[in-house]
């Protein structure tokens, strides 16, 4: 599945959550301020319906290499100073892919990937794959691409200038105030 950033739907609880809380300071997002956590968290999470996880030990390793390089960001909800939730991905200039999420808390990773949402539309970023067919996905607007059109926009996106990958709370404005395409 790909989550055009454009065609993300922001539930209006989660929504009204980033106003109040995010908005507020009671909740921050940070990019890659505890990567290893992020990884970490999101390897031992428990997952319905699975058992075990495919974030071995070899594949942190892997992904710890590749952020050090640049190339796997950490989006990260703190709640009282706390890492209540997030997720990780690789990023290749405009090409995301997301990799993992967790959360300790209600709607900690949701409010992550709204914030990963809100720095993609600020920078300029039409899609995030999730890689993952799941429903939760589909309701937050991802949707199957035909794999042509996919190739085509990462071949588009890997010529775009690098991306800086912080966030600001200004970022929520493209979401507070935003309506997805087509509604």
């Amino acid at each position: 599945m790909v989550l055009q950033t454009r065609a993300f739907r922001l539930h209006p609880s989660l929504r009204k959550t980033i106003r109040r809380s995010c908005l507020s300071d009671q909740i921050r997002i940070r990019m890659d301020h505890d990567f290893p956590a992020v990884i970490a968290a999101c390897a031992t999470s428990p997952r319905p319906g699975q058992q075990g996880t495919w974030i071995v030990e070899s594949m942190q390793s892997a992904y710890l290499e590749l952020h050090r390089a640049g190339l796997a960001h950490s989006v990260e909800t703190w709640i009282d100073g706390e890492l209540a939730g997030g997720l990780y991905c690789v990023a290749i200039r405009g090409a995301v892919f997301g990799e993992s999420m967790f959360h300790r808390q209600s709607d900690a990773s949701k409010i992550a990937l709204a914030a990963l949402v809100a720095f993609c539309l600020d920078r300029g970023i039409e899609q995030i794959d999730c890689q993952q067919n799941t429903r939760h996905l589909a309701s937050l607007g991802a949707a199957e691409m035909p794999r042509r059109l996919f190739l085509q926009r990462v071949q588009r996106a890997l010529v775009q200038p690098p991306v800086k990958w912080e966030f600001d709370p200004i970022y929520w404005n493209h979401l507070i105030n935003f309506r997805p395409a087509g509604l």
